[in-house]
């Protein structure tokens, strides 16, 4: 799949099978990440990727609620920005880690995964951001869920071309 027919086909899934992505599988879409734009080559991302252990733990502390959103994807991945305390650098390296989450994402879609960006309320929580060992300087980004499809969300209507483009002479 090019990367126009990718960036057309990736939905929002929120049902998965029960078949966690290979290491291998995994290992090439964080590749994919590394290439994503960053000013001064910052290289901002962190990434998690969560085994039974602690996404036990995130569960207990999250509660039952979010434990069952949590569930759905049978494999996890964490990307948090590593930022400088610079409010400019700040904020370029938060953008650069969500152009690398979207690689992902993309990269998910071109292998046929299903995959999800949430930002999960529990992961501003203390006790989970200690569990999960996060610094003070770590931001998250997206709580990426992937797994094998289940169906084919439709796709939802967006604004059309003139609605969000201005050429400004």
């Amino acid at each position: 799949m090019d990367v126009e027919a990718a960036i057309r086909a990736r939905r929002t899934h929120k049902r998965y099978g029960p078949q966690p992505v290979s290491d291998e599988t995994l290992r090439a879409l964080l590749d994919l990440a590394r290439f994503a734009p960053n000013h001064k080559l910052t290289q901002p991302w962190r990434f998690r990727v969560l085994g039974p252990s602690i996404r036990a733990q995130i569960e207990a502390l999250a509660g039952e609620q979010e434990a069952v959103k949590l569930r759905r994807a049978p494999t996890l991945v964490l990307a948090t920005a590593s930022l400088s305390g610079d409010p400019v650098a700040d904020e370029e390296d938060l953008h650069a880690t969500a152009c690398a989450v979207y690689a992902i994402l993309l990269g998910a879609t071109a292998r046929g995964l299903a995959s999800y960006w949430r930002t999960p309320k529990c992961l501003r929580e203390p006790d989970v951001r200690t569990a999960l060992d996060l610094g003070g300087d770590e931001r998250v980004v997206a709580l990426i869920h992937l797994g094998p499809a289940l169906g084919e969300p439709p796709a939802k209507a967006r604004a059309p071309l003139e609605a969000i483009v201005e050429f400004v002479p």
